[in-house]
């Protein structure tokens, strides 16, 4: 983030990774397909809820996402715009996903923050909001659906100011809402931009102005709109903050531009300020060091898995964020956590819903890597040193139930696929010490139907789930004899997770006070970083 930084190489330069983050619904995936038609990725825009398969969204590819309309699985993808290439990583917006979400806010180097004109700041937005916080993320915030019914734009403004504590400054200021939606002025080119309301794929006019008094407006402004804009624009000249690219870096302020994605409209602006305002790649933080995108060996983590990402082939797909060097197809990486090297024949591009071969990538690049199983969340690929990444999170489960399968014949093909899906990240899988069965522990309760839905489909396994006399979840550290006293006496509650690792399943909040109290040397913790 600072000035002293070595010049990066110009192919890592024009690299921007970055996410995007709203609440359910603020018009999230309409803007992923936006960009992805802007970037020419794409030749047309498919209405999220359109007919036909034709146009389904192109970043939701699993089949409940398509059934329900929302995002689930965080995709990757890339393009290009202009000088740049723009590696978008779309987070899934609905809550009972957030881990997902915040794991993959470990791989970019900024977050884009789209919020819905009429509602605001919702909770869900907050959340993830908090979690850029931690990170310092540079923040660039969209204010979509500004051709429906919206909120004041001052009053937009100061719920962010207020309820995210960052400053924001207007990249853009709209004129008028709704019905009488025009356009946006965009404050940093002096230019009007103007809705085309017939076509929605196409961009924006815009118009050349010079300053506020140009008599040019008056052309494409009726004239009531016009007194209230430039009252608005002296006002938020007096008080708001000046836009300052490095306090944008830092973090503490966000621009924000107006527009309706649906419409195609504020986005080709968007996607400027990303180009020009957005971070270049950024060092990664690793446990031994800092690992700076201008080194020449290749380092890089995995963040994500997905798996059946081609339902016909039992794959899985690792995302990988490359924190350094130059990539190139065919390369021996070595694994670390297992020491072993691996050779990295087939990696893939995700280019929306196509993949297409890596022949190379650099660093802020994001590649899928397709294995067996090798690759878990949280490992480390190196040209030979050993190294780990720190900060990817993995939370305690709120939900639990007890997972059995429809025909008990299966229990064998059962194990394989919550396997699978612990590895993945998807739910966490505890093994009973006694008793048969698996318990499966999700953030939020959405989960449990995808998982049905998922193994259903994936493995042709009915499963049902049933609840479980369990409410959380704790794992358990500390030195070994003092574990051993501990699983002897409560082994009705030892579980091991997908790891192997041993973990305390409680029924009230006293059996974990209790713990704490009557055996003060172990650590109980609800998260535990995946680093390996």
């Amino acid at each position: 983030m600072l000035d002293n930084r070595p010049q990066l190489p110009p192919e890592i330069a024009r690299r921007r990774t970055f996410a995007i983050i709203s609440h359910p619904d603020a018009g999230k995936t309409t803007l992923t397909e936006k960009f992805l038609l802007f970037g020419g990725a794409i030749q047309m825009a498919g209405q999220v809820r359109a007919k036909g398969e034709a146009r389904r969204t192109r970043s939701d590819f699993m089949k409940l996402e398509q059934e329900r309309g929302i995002s689930v699985s965080a995709s990757a993808m890339s393009f290009d715009f202009g000088q740049f290439r723009f590696n978008l990583v779309d987070t899934p917006g609905h809550s009972d996903f957030s881990e997902d979400t915040y794991r993959t806010l470990t791989a970019v180097d900024a977050a884009v923050m789209v919020i819905d004109g009429a509602k605001g700041v919702e909770s869900q937005t907050r959340k993830l909001f908090e979690v850029c916080r931690l990170r310092d993320l540079p923040i660039l915030t969209f204010c979509n659906k500004m051709d429906r019914e919206s909120r004041d734009t001052f009053e937009i403004i100061d719920e962010i100011q207020e309820s995210l504590a960052i400053d924001v400054t207007p990249a853009s200021w709209p004129i008028g809402m709704g019905r009488d939606f025009v356009g946006a002025y965009d404050l940093l080119h002096d230019r009007l931009e103007i809705m085309d309301r017939a076509d929605r794929n196409r961009v924006a006019e815009s118009v050349k102005i010079s300053g506020l008094d140009d008599p040019k407006l008056a052309d494409h402004v009726p004239a009531d709109l016009l007194a209230k804009f430039r009252e608005e624009i002296e006002m938020a000249r007096e008080l708001l903050p000046a836009f300052n690219r490095q306090s944008i870096l830092e973090g503490h302020m966000t621009p924000i531009w107006f527009g309706s994605a649906i419409n195609s409209f504020g986005v080709k602006e968007l996607m400027e300020g990303i180009g020009e305002y957005g971070p270049e790649p950024q060092p990664q933080k690793a446990a031994e060091r800092e690992v700076s995108p201008e080194e020449t060996s290749v380092a890089g983590f995995v963040f994500k898995v997905q798996a059946n990402m081609d339902p016909k082939h039992r794959d899985r797909v690792a995302f990988v964020r490359l924190a350094s060097g130059h990539f190139e197809r065919g390369m021996k990486l070595m694994h670390v956590r297992t020491k072993k090297p691996m050779s990295v024949t087939n990696p893939v591009l995700f280019l929306a819903a196509d993949r297409e071969l890596a022949e190379e990538a650099w660093a802020g690049d994001i590649i899928g890597i397709p294995n067996h199983g090798q690759l878990r969340i949280g490992d480390a690929l190196t040209e030979g040193e050993t190294l780990r990444f720190t900060g990817i999170p993995s939370f305690a489960p709120e939900l639990l139930q007890v997972v059995r399968a429809g025909d008990p014949m299966k229990a064998k093909h059962l194990e394989k696929a919550l396997m699978q899906f612990a590895e993945e990240g998807a739910a966490k899988v505890f093994k009973p010490m006694i008793g048969s069965g698996f318990i499966v522990g999700v953030v939020g309760a959405l989960q449990f139907d995808v998982l049905a839905s998922r193994i259903e489909q994936e493995y042709s396994l009915p499963v049902r789930f049933e609840s479980s006399q369990f409410t959380s979840a704790r794992w358990v550290s500390g030195a070994k004899d003092e574990v051993e006293k501990f699983v002897n006496l409560n082994k009705g509650h030892i579980a091991t997770d997908n790891d192997g690792d041993m973990v305390y399943l409680t029924r009230l909040k006293w059996d974990i006070d209790r713990a704490e109290r009557d055996y003060p040397a172990l650590k109980l913790t609800a998260t535990k970083e995946m680093m390996v």
